[in-house]
C-alpha cells in the first residue's frame, strides 16, 4: 500500500507552463512504474506518462515534446513538467504507482484548467 498526493495543478492560459508533483508515502523504488493519467469531463481516463523504475520513459502521443515526467527515488517524489499547454490538456490528473502485476495505487487526482 501506498498513498500518493498530487499538487501543483490550477488554471493556465494556452501556452503557458505548469509542473505537477506526486508525493510518495513510501519508497517508489518497490513499484515497478509511476505513471501519470487524466481524465477529461464525459472521457475516459488515458496514460499521459509513465517511468519505470530504472529510467525508461513513454509519453502519450498528444503530449510528446511538451510534457517531460522525471522521479526522484530519494525523495519518493513524481513531477510531470508540462508546457506549450493547450485546452485540450484539461482534465484532472492523477499519479499512480504500478507493481509489476500491474496493480495501481492511485492518488486524489490534481486539476488542470488551461483556457483558450
Amino acid at each position: 500500500q501506498v498513498q500518493l498526493v498530487e499538487s501543483g495543478g490550477g488554471l493556465v492560459q494556452a501556452g503557458g507552463s505548469l509542473r505537477l508533483s506526486c508525493a510518495a508515502s513510501r519508497r517508489i523504488s518497490v513499484f515497478y512504474a509511476m505513471h501519470w493519467y487524466r481524465q477529461a469531463p464525459g472521457k475516459q481516463r488515458e496514460l499521459v506518462a509513465g517511468i519505470t523504475n530504472g529510467g525508461s520513459t513513454n509519453y502519450v502521443d498528444s503530449v510528446k515534446g511538451r510534457f517531460t515526467i522525471s522521479r526522484d527515488n530519494s525523495k519518493n517524489t513524481m513531477n510531470l513538467q508540462m508546457n506549450s499547454l493547450k485546452p485540450e490538456d484539461t482534465a484532472v490528473y492523477y499519479c499512480a504507482a504500478v507493481t509489476l502485476g500491474d496493480a495501481h495505487y492511485w492518488g486524489q487526482g490534481t486539476q488542470v484548467t488551461v483556457s483558450s
